[in-house]
């Protein structure tokens, strides 16, 4: 034998040449690379929960973040509202700020605050008002005359306290029949929202008068002296330009002593003194675009917890 190697066929039992097949991997080699691809997702999975957590703790950072300036909003607002009102206690008068929905911008430490204060003798008193004034308030507001006639009639039906229906109204055998679970209260509003639950009233039409109504003033029409355009279109013969070109004109003028504008209806619009309950809006801007705003009814006078006014109805982060 010689020490070549020989290249003949491996003998065969069977007689058949015998062919040698050799792995691509041994078994150690295997086991390394099983273990590779084990390593290489655990390392996936360790970036993934990494990155999450990484994600969440930036959430966490910015809700925290959003809610310290949220809140310093908040506390500027209402730091505006009682300015607003220290301003209309102001024994003197030509220092007092008009309450007729103009804006007046002040700056309480980073927060710019912005404020809107109306006199509520401005608004309409729906419980006060009178058929022909709801009518007129509803078709300025592009509700069709014949709607406007049985909404106004509901309205009446909902305050008066009898059962009786009126010719356009609407009472308890009519909100059953219309689905309601409850009829008329047969009392005056409580608040303006109860307006909400009258047979027939849209709640576009809702969103369009809610900003010109109250139930805390006493006459039967809007003082146009603080009247805000939503309360304006109630009086005779003004359309919603009308009231937008009036309101711009009032609030060109220095003082509302100084008031002599004329109405549609010929009528001068003439300043009568001041009420003691008012709407004041505060709207508080911070310097990264956070804002917050609260809306507050309040009355002039002491309370029993010492507070030179009452608040009679408050909102917060809304918008008209």
């Amino acid at each position: 034998m010689s020490g070549r190697h020989s290249n003949k066929p491996l003998p065969s039992v069977t007689g058949v040449p015998a062919t040698v097949v050799c792995s691509t991997m041994s078994g150690p080699g295997r086991q390394r690379g099983v273990a590779l691809v084990l390593v290489l997702w655990i390392l996936l999975l360790v970036t993934i929960s990494t990155g999450a957590y990484t994600l969440m703790a930036r959430m966490d950072s910015l809700e925290a973040h959003t809610t310290l300036w949220s809140t310093r909003a908040r506390l500027a607002a209402e730091a505006g509202l009682n300015m607003a009102v220290v301003s209309l206690r102001d024994p003197v008068e030509e220092e007092r700020w008009i309450p007729d929905g103009r804006p007046y911008t002040i700056q309480y430490g980073e927060a710019e605050v912005e404020l809107r204060i109306t006199d509520e003798r401005g608004k309409l008193n729906v419980n006060h008002a009178n058929e022909e004034t709801l009518i007129q308030l509803f078709v300025a507001n592009g509700l069709e005359e014949t709607d406007s006639v049985a909404l106004a009639g509901a309205v009446l039906d909902w305050i008066d306290p009898d059962m009786l229906v009126r010719p356009n109204g609407a009472e308890e055998d009519d909100y059953l029949a219309a689905g309601y679970q409850v009829g008329p209260a047969n009392r005056g509003f409580l608040m303006v929202e109860e307006m909400l639950q009258v047979l027939g009233l849209p709640w576009e039409l809702y969103q369009l008068i809610e900003p010109g109504l109250t139930v805390w003033s006493d006459g039967n029409l809007p003082d146009p002296a603080y009247a805000p355009v939503e309360a304006l279109v109630a009086l005779p013969d003004m359309t919603r330009e009308d009231a937008s070109e009036f309101v711009t004109a009032r609030h060109d003028l220095d003082g509302s002593s100084d008031l002599r504008l004329a109405l549609p209806s010929g009528q001068v619009a003439v300043a009568q003194g001041r009420g003691l309950t008012y709407s004041i809006v505060a709207k508080a801007t911070m310097p990264n675009g956070v804002w917050d705003q609260i809306e507050a009814t309040i009355r002039l006078g002491g309370n029993p917890f010492g507070y030179p006014f009452n608040i009679l109805r408050w909102r917060e982060g809304f918008h008209h």
